[in-house]
């Protein structure tokens, strides 16, 4: 067998096994969904809990004087505060929303009647019959249901939680047994240090912008005095989590809920501008700013992570699938047999590597 041959079959071999390793993974996934879904989420709170544990340190004056372990503990007591604040928000709502959904599909109906007999449109493309397709009794439910299994495993997520913070302080001593060497534990250390940085960044600055959005809609939406605010906000939150859709999404759902809610389209006119306003301001200003280069998905690989992951995990994997592709692309740009794949996946092929 000739050279040619050998590094042939060697890349048929590769290929084969790159393949194989993918069907395998997207398996353990969709089987193992009830199990790796509550672990997906514990994995970003866990970010949240050491971020803000920083921030609390980096207090003048406060934080010095504190021991590291007051500076977890608060962060803990705080991020436990906000998921319980979350659930009793979203647990509160799910059961009116979903029961109110066959109204507001019975108000949409009546509104695009109304509008279409005043504009005189009757052709062969009957808006009715569109309108009719679009189930806000199936879809809502939908929503509310994603929702509600987040808010069912918020024990199963603390716990796992609990268990990455008690993990994370022997870390340090299992890589050093990893890796004798001083030199080369010392560069393992650094690069891990780095992507530490870069996922924590970005998670802890993402779920910050989501609160911000979320809280100002939330009370646009009082305002207006749109049906369970409440529960829309914590969806709006959700939402922000997935770049470009989940911005239309978030002002597509108010706007529809005020449309067929109210008599006359001021209120949803009110909805859609403000609303909108917040999200292109918040989204395309702030977060740039404050995220630099810590994500740089490019919009065709979040559509496309928007459909796998919402076919493995179902809606929850849409609310998961640019953080965890996210995660996924800076753990690839800092191990060089992979910063190929997170050049591809990047928007303008500058990934952080340094």
């Amino acid at each position: 067998m000739t050279g040619m041959e050998r590094l042939a079959l060697l890349r048929s071999i590769t290929a084969v096994l790159w393949f194989g390793a993918a069907v395998l993974i997207g398996s353990v996934l969709v089987l193992g969904e009830d199990v790796l879904v509550p672990v997906a989420i514990a994995v970003i709170v866990w970010y949240l809990i050491n971020a803000l544990a920083e921030g609390i340190a980096s207090i003048p004056e406060v934080g010095s004087r504190l021991p590291g372990w007051v500076h977890m503990a608060l962060a803990l007591a705080v991020i436990s505060l906000l998921l319980v604040l979350f659930g009793r928000m979203a647990s509160e709502n799910i059961s009116e929303v979903t029961k109110a959904a066959p109204v507001y599909q019975e108000n949409l109906r009546t509104l695009v009647h109304d509008a279409t007999e005043l504009a005189g449109i009757r052709g062969p493309i009957d808006l009715e019959d569109f309108v009719g397709q679009i189930s806000l009794a199936d879809a809502v439910p939908q929503v509310a249901s994603a929702v509600s299994s987040l808010v069912g495993q918020a024990g199963l997520i603390l716990v796992y939680t609990l268990f990455l913070l008690v993990e994370q302080r022997r870390f340090g001593a299992k890589l050093q047994a990893l890796f004798p060497d001083p030199e080369r534990e010392r560069w393992v250390r650094g690069v891990l240090s780095r992507i530490q940085l870069d996922i924590k960044t970005y998670v802890w600055i993402k779920t910050l912008t989501s609160v911000l959005t979320g809280a100002v809609s939330y009370g646009v939406l009082v305002a207006v005095g749109v049906d369970y605010a409440p529960f829309w906000a914590v969806v709006i939150f959700l939402l922000n989590y997935i770049p470009t859709i989940g911005s239309l999404l978030g002002v597509a759902f108010p706007v529809l809920l005020a449309l067929v809610q109210f008599p006359t389209p001021i209120p949803a006119l009110v909805v859609a501008g403000v609303l909108g306003s917040v999200q292109f301001t918040i989204g395309n200003i702030l977060e740039p700013r404050l995220m630099g280069r810590s994500l740089n998905l490019s919009p065709l690989v979040v559509i496309l992570s928007l459909v796998v992951w919402g076919n493995i995990w179902g809606v929850v994997g849409m609310f998961l699938c640019v953080p965890l592709t996210g995660i996924i692309m800076i753990v690839m740009s800092y191990i060089p047999a992979t910063r190929p794949i997170a050049i591809l996946l990047s928007s303008d092929g500058k990934v952080r590597h340094d």
